[in-house]
C-alpha cells in the first residue's frame, strides 16, 4: 500500500509528515522502556524481516495482490514504540533506495502504514490478552490484531485522500473498495503474523514483547514463613540471543534472496483500486526512479534477490543503530 508521489496535495503531505515526525520522536523516547542492551538488536532483525516479507506479494483476488504491512507484527515482537521505529526505517529505505513509495508521500506512508497499523494492531492485541492469558491467547490476539490493522490502514488512506487527494473521489465507493480488498490482504497478514509470532514463542518466548505476561512472579519465602512477591521473572531464555539472531537473519536472507523471485507480479491493493477508480494517473515519477535499485533492481537489471539482500542489509544496519541508540540503560524485564 505504498503511496506514490502525486496522490496528495502539499497541505496533507506536509501535515502527515509532521504527524510522522512527531510520532517517531515520541517513539524514540518510548523505546527506552522496551529495549535494552540485550534486546536492542531485535529492532534491526524485526525491521529487516518485515522488509523481506513485504517483497513477497501474494495473490488475493483476480489480478490483485497484497503484501505484509508488518505494524502489528513489529509491535508484538518488540513493542509499539519500537515497532513504529522499525516501520519508519523500512519505509525510509524503500522510498529512498527502491523508489517504493513517494518521497513527498513518506510522511503519509509512515503515518498510515506505520503509526496506524501499530496503534490499531497493538490496541487489539492488548485488549484480547487482557481478557485471556497463555500462549494460545497470544496467538489468537496476534491473528486478530494483524487482520484488523490492514483495513484500518486502508481506511486511513481513504480518509486522507478524501481530505487532500489530487483527484475527486466518491469516498464511499473508494472506502468500500479499499476496505474490501484489504480485508483479504489482512487475512494474509494475519497468517504471516501468527506463524511468525508462534515460531518465536516456541523457541524464545522471552524475546516476544507481547508475551511478557507469561513471566511468573518471583516468590520469596522467609524463615518465619513470610512471603515476598518481587518483580516478574523472565521465562527461560534458552541460551544467549546470538544464535536466535543469526537464525532469524538466515531466514530473512532466504526470503529476500530466494523466495522473492516467486512473488506475485499483480498490482497491490492500492494500485488496483486506484486504477479501477480512476486516480492512478495522478501518480508522478519518483525522483530516484532511475536508480539501479529502483523497483527492487528491475531498473538497473539487478536480480530481485540481490536487491532484496542489499535492502535487508541496509534496513538491518539502520534499524539496529536506531534500536541501540534508543535503548534504555536498565535491563527491560520480559
Amino acid at each position: 500500500m505504498h503511496v506514490p508521489d502525486g496522490f496528495f496535495n502539499a497541505a496533507v503531505s506536509i501535515s502527515a509528515g509532521a504527524v510522522a515526525a512527531a510520532g517517531v520522536a515520541v517513539c524514540l523516547r518510548g523505546a527506552k522502556r522496551e529495549l535494552d542492551d540485550r534486546t536492542a538488536p531485535m529492532a534491526g532483525l524485526v525491521a529487516a524481516f518485515i522488509f523481506a516479507v513485504q517483497m513477497l506479494n501474494f495473490p488475493v483476488a483476480a489480478g490483485t495482490s497484497g503484501h505484509l504491512l508488518g505494524g502489528a507484527l513489529a509491535a508484538i515482537l518488540v513493542g509499539p514504540y519500537t515497532g513504529v521505529l522499525c516501520m519508519a526505517v523500512v519505509l525510509l529505505v524503500q522510498g529512498v533506495f527502491f523508489a517504493d513509495g513517494g518521497l513527498t508521500a513518506l510522511g503519509i506512508n509512515i503515518t498510515i502504514m506505520g503509526v496506524v497499523t501499530v496503534l490499531v494492531g497493538w490496541g487489539v492485541f492488548r485488549l484480547i490478552t487482557r481478557m485471556a492469558t497463555g500462549k494460545g491467547a497470544i496467538t489468537v490476539a496476534a491473528f486478530l490484531a494483524a487482520l484488523v490493522s490492514v483495513p484500518a490502514s486502508a481506511l486511513a488512506f481513504t480518509l486522507l485522500f478524501w481530505i487532500g487527494g489530487t483527484a475527486p473521489i466518491e469516498v464511499s465507493a473508494v472506502a468500500a473498495a479499499m476496505g474490501g480488498v484489504h480485508v483479504l490482504i489482512g487475512i494474509g497478514e494475519a497468517v504471516i503474523t501468527t506463524l511468525t509470532v508462534g515460531a518465536v514463542l516456541a523457541v524464545r518466548p522471552d524475546l516476544v514483547y507481547g508475551a511478557r505476561g507469561l513471566a511468573a512472579p518471583l516468590v520469596l519465602r522467609g524463615a518465619e514463613g513470610t512471603t515476598t512477591v518481587e518483580a516478574e521473572r523472565p521465562v527461560a531464555t534458552g541460551g544467549g540471543i546470538r544464535p536466535f539472531l543469526l537464525g532469524g537473519l538466515g531466514v530473512t536472507l532466504v526470503l529476500a534472496g530466494v523466495v522473492s523471485f516467486f512473488a506475485s507480479s499483480s498490482p497491490d491493493g492500492l494500485e488496483a483500486v486506484a486504477e479501477d477508480k480512476g486516480f492512478l494517473g495522478q501518480a508522478t515519477d519518483h525522483l530516484f526512479g532511475s536508480w539501479a535499485l529502483a523497483d527492487y533492481g528491475d531498473v538497473g537489471g539487478i536480480p530481485v534477490g540481490v536487491a532484496g539482500i542489499l535492502g535487508v542489509g541496509l534496513v538491518l544496519l539502520i534499524a539496529g543503530v536506531v534500536g541501540y541508540a534508543a535503548r534504555g540503560r536498565d535491563r527491560v524485564r520480559a
